[in-house]
């Protein structure tokens, strides 16, 4: 099993504030049009699965499997030749700042290994990168509406 780390990604809000907006996937169509075009294709979602196109793998669809409020929501892929578990994990720092963190452990033969290493990380800190810079408040402000 491999395993892939993103790093450590500060967010100036609360846990329970990230958690709500990230446990409902649906709450990423309120900041779609503020993820990068360039960084995902075709991302499509609902509130339990979201669906992405990868290069050179194609289309990926990852599943929420669980959820512990204000901590961990866990994933399943779907559509790949191998089993990948990807979770993300939400510890509070302060009062209105979290640390993040996104890992995935994907069940790679020998032969896979060294093709989709690379992309598999860049993806990740992509995603890192792109949940930490949401626009929690407007979210937010749109999900008290």
């Amino acid at each position: 099993m491999a395993e892939f780390v993103s790093e450590i990604k500060i967010i100036p809000y609360s846990d329970a504030d990230i958690f709500a907006v990230l446990s409902d996937l649906n709450n990423l169509e309120l900041a779609k049009d503020k993820i990068p075009q360039n960084a995902v294709k075709d991302l499509t979602f609902d509130q339990d699965s979201c669906s992405i196109t990868v290069d050179p793998i194609g289309k990926v669809k990852f599943v929420v499997v669980e959820r512990e409020p204000n901590k961990t929501i866990k994933f399943r892929s779907e559509h790949l030749p191998f089993d990948v578990n990807m979770w993300i994990q939400l510890v509070a720092s302060a009062d209105s700042e979290t640390k993040m963190k996104l890992t995935i452990k994907a069940d790679l033969n020998p032969f896979l290994k060294p093709m989709v290493s690379k992309p598999l990380q860049a993806g990740l800190d992509k995603v890192a990168e792109g949940l930490a810079d949401l626009p929690y408040s407007d979210i937010l402000k749109s999900l008290k509406e």
